[in-house]
């Protein structure tokens, strides 16, 4: 625990002014920088431009984490650059640009956030899903659901263009002043927003956005959103947000309407801009829908979307070359893991959905067959009967539509 019992104390009954000073000690106190360090260990990832990775940090933890806390008792602490690369989009020709920080400049955003995160949690919306202690996307799609269920079936489907790169960095700093009083604190989260980015041999200061790939990011990104949530929730409409995905759900297209120019003003107002093409008012009860994290809903159900069933099928054709030299259950112990988490984020869709998946799943399996005992893959009618689907379940294939069909049963004994 970061936080001191006096600490708690005051964020529950509040602070002298409401803000909050004395907060830098907390960051580089010997028992932050350790939960952070935890914390960066836990997650992994790759080196940053400094080619240190989190093992070699590992192997001398103690000095690097007390050079840091000096660094940052001194005042002498500069972040390094992000090192950029891109990732492709599952389903998509576009790349997605990835900003990868050094391994001690995520020790130093992780500590920070322990230090500050708990100062705008208590403020933050019930509106407020994405990247927060205790919520998450489920939470996220059931709170959907129910507004879906209570008649709230017209949705504003709002898309915030390239949110993160253009966060206007004067303003983001203006709204996290009003709780955070610290000065020394305030310039560390000013010499992030200024981070520098490192592509090959390019090197340049981004002057809107938040960090790219920054432990720190997300909570800034919901920093600046909150009072969207909170001018939403004062007049009434039901705003769903995880980070900057985001539908208002409405119960008549008149209001939908009203809430989609309401929110227009303030995204102008803020600096921001709505995707002309992908910000829309959709009426749910007809075809067409709305995608929100993963799922598309249209009609009363839910299904994955495309972007997701093309994530799953690159997921699949990674783990099942022809090439592969691993034995077959090895191959189905991996492709397993895949399965199994794909699964249970999207157990809740259409039954249909699963069948023609498992398929696919099995045909990659058996193109793997046919390859190692020299069959050509001239029909496969022959090649199904050889191994049919009971010879997938003998191997421990975890198979979707029997989990699922599994669950509904299950469900209904219950009842």
């Amino acid at each position: 625990m970061v936080w001191t019992e006096r600490m708690l104390a005051a964020l529950e009954n509040g602070v002298k002014g409401g803000r909050w000073y004395s907060l830098m000690d907390k960051v580089y106190a010997e028992r932050t920088l350790w939960a952070a360090w935890e914390r960066v260990k836990r997650n992994g990832g790759s080196a940053g431009v400094d080619r240190q990775s989190v093992a070699a940090f590992e192997a001398r933890a103690g000095k690097h984490l007390a050079s840091l806390a000096r660094d940052l008792r001194e005042g002498t602490y500069r972040p390094q650059p992000i090192r950029r690369t891109w990732i492709p989009k599952p389903g998509s020709r576009e790349r997605r640009g990835l900003g990868i920080p050094t391994v001690r400049d995520r020790v130093v955003q992780s500590a920070l956030k322990l230090v500050v995160e708990p100062i705008f949690e208590v403020q933050f919306a019930q509106q407020s899903y994405g990247f927060r202690p205790g919520r998450g996307c489920k939470d996220a799609l059931r709170r959907v659901e129910e507004l879906l269920k209570e008649g709230a079936t017209w949705v504003v489907d709002c898309d915030l263009r390239s949110y993160f790169d253009s966060i206007p960095h004067e303003a983001l700093l203006a709204e996290m002043e009003r709780q955070i009083g610290d000065g020394k604190v305030m310039e560390l989260l000013r010499a992030f927003l200024n981070q520098k980015v490192m592509e090959g041999l390019n090197e340049w200061a981004p002057e809107t956005g938040t960090p790219q790939g920054a432990v720190i990011s997300p909570l800034m990104a919901n920093v600046y959103l909150d009072s969207l949530d909170h001018e939403m929730g004062k007049r009434g409409w039901q705003l769903v947000r995880y980070a900057d995905d985001a539908v208002c759900l409405c119960k008549s297209q008149a209001e939908a309407e009203t809430a989609l120019a309401a929110i227009s003003v303030w995204v102008q107002n803020r600096g921001l801009a709505l995707h002309p093409e992908k910000t829309k008012i959709v009426d749910t009860t007809k075809r067409g829908g709305f995608d929100f994290l993963g799922y598309h809903f249209e009609r009363g159900m839910k299904w994955p979307r495309k972007q997701s069933v093309a994530k799953f099928r690159v997921a699949i054709r990674a783990r099942t070359s022809r090439k592969s030299g691993d034995s077959l259950s090895t191959i189905v112990t991996q492709v397993n893991l895949v399965i199994r988490g794909w699964f249970e984020y999207f157990k809740h869709s259409q039954p249909s959905t699963f069948e023609p998946l498992d398929g696919f799943v099995r045909r990659r399996l058996r193109s793997i067959l046919c390859r190692r005992n020299h069959i050509a893959k001239r029909g496969w009618g022959f090649v199904n009967q050889r191994w049919p689907k009971a010879y997938f379940v003998e191997l421990g294939l975890f198979t979707m539509s029997t989990a699922r069909a599994s669950a509904r049963q299950s469900r209904r004994g219950n009842h």
